[in-house]
């Protein structure tokens, strides 16, 4: 009868029946795309990289799954309903990052995961890059922008006190993304730029003190290798000179799907997690490069968008950070995998696998959706 009824109306107001549709269970039609291209890719990807183990790819799969079903659940929620629960959002992830310093479970010399024996292993400092921009749009839309300086030195307060937990982990990728998430929100927020010329300044002294009084000494070794990985070829600059002959053995074309040789004769280190991209680039050559950053800069775009059409300051906030801290998910993975960035260890978004960074990004494109979706609604109210 459906069909039928179709059949009598524009292929314009069928399209408009679809929209409507899409945005009763608020989910915007456009992003929803991009994210099921992105994820397809991925799988895609990841079984060459895996070595074809069925066993990985299921895995990433179920969490691709649970990320659309949270990012389905968060999409329905009203960002005034999200605003009233960020501090108990915020207290509560900051409460997390404590049991993993006095109880966390240790894999690999870094103590970065909650362990519920048969039940669930997952990483608190993950959740924290979609609550850090939350709690900073939170603090700032009940006040008087710009901020001033009393209310900008509590929000980098706010900031400080999980990125020094996440340090700790010791996880520097995740520390330095929790940390930018929260400076894009006050960034958006319009921060003065005296001020931000100020922290600039301010960078050089602050990666000294770091340098000698913070980072531990495999994450100097990458800083170093970074500048000169031919110095230590056959250890600390292995991963970037193997990444760099992958990248390049690719050429234009690419050798073909599961024709990669740096992966499957196990050249390439965590070929499955952050460097997945160079098994791309050998596989599909440049061309295949270009159409995944094509599709992460629509992404992009489409939260931009949002970001702008947003009715609330909260919601332009959130949106504004979500989207800035996800450009600098893909910018670094790509630098330090081309050698143009150190090693920090940060996941590529939906191509690297994991199950809570998925899940992660996954409630971050949530909330874009319920901000755009509720725009309606809050002009009616």
């Amino acid at each position: 009868m459906t069909a039928t009824f179709d059949r009598t109306l524009s292929d314009q107001d069928v399209f408009r029946r679809r929209i409507s549709f899409l945005q009763r269970i608020h989910v915007d039609g456009q992003t929803l795309l991009l994210l099921l291209m992105l994820c397809s890719v991925g799988l895609t990807v990841l079984y060459s990289a895996s070595g074809k183990d069925w066993h990985m790819v299921t895995r990433q799969g179920i969490s691709f799954g649970i990320g659309f079903v949270v990012m389905l659940v968060i999409a329905q929620l009203e960002p005034r309903f999200m605003a009233r629960w960020v501090p108990v959002a915020y207290l509560g992830g900051v409460a997390l990052l404590v049991v993993v310093e006095v109880a966390g479970h240790n894999a690999m010399g870094a103590t970065r995961w909650i362990n519920i024996p048969g039940v669930i292993r997952f990483q608190p400092s993950e959740i924290m890059k979609l609550v850090m921009p939350a709690t900073i749009a939170w603090y700032l839309s009940r006040r008087s922008l710009p901020p001033g300086l009393m209310h900008t030195l509590a929000a980098l307060g706010l900031i400080a006190l999980p990125f020094m937990l996440i340090v700790r982990q010791p996880d520097l990728g995740t520390s330095l993304l929790v940390l930018a998430s929260g400076a894009f929100v006050l960034f958006i927020g319009g921060l003065r730029w005296r001020w931000i010329l100020g922290a600039v300044a301010a960078v050089v002294p602050i990666a000294v003190a770091m340098w000698y009084f913070v980072l531990l000494q495999y994450q100097k070794q990458r800083v170093l290798t970074f500048l000169d990985p031919e110095s230590d070829p056959l250890g600390t600059g292995w991963n970037i000179i193997q990444s760099k002959a992958a990248i390049g053995s690719g050429g234009v074309f690419g050798k073909g799907w599961l024709q990669g040789t740096q992966s499957h004769l196990d050249f390439l280190p965590e070929s499955h997690t952050d460097f997945i991209i160079a098994v791309l680039a050998e596989e599909f050559g440049l061309v295949g490069v270009c159409l995944l950053l094509l599709l992460y800069g629509l992404l992009i775009a489409r939260g931009l968008t949002i970001t702008a059409q947003a009715q609330t300051l909260f919601g332009k906030l959130l949106a504004g950070g979500v989207v800035l801290t996800f450009f600098v998910y893909v910018f670094v993975n790509i630098g330090m995998v081309s050698g143009l960035l150190p090693v920090v260890g940060v996941p590529l978004p939906f191509m690297s696998y994991g199950g809570t960074s998925l899940v992660t990004l996954m409630s971050g494109f949530g909330v874009l959706m319920s901000i755009h979706t509720h725009r309606k609604w809050i002009t009616q109210v």
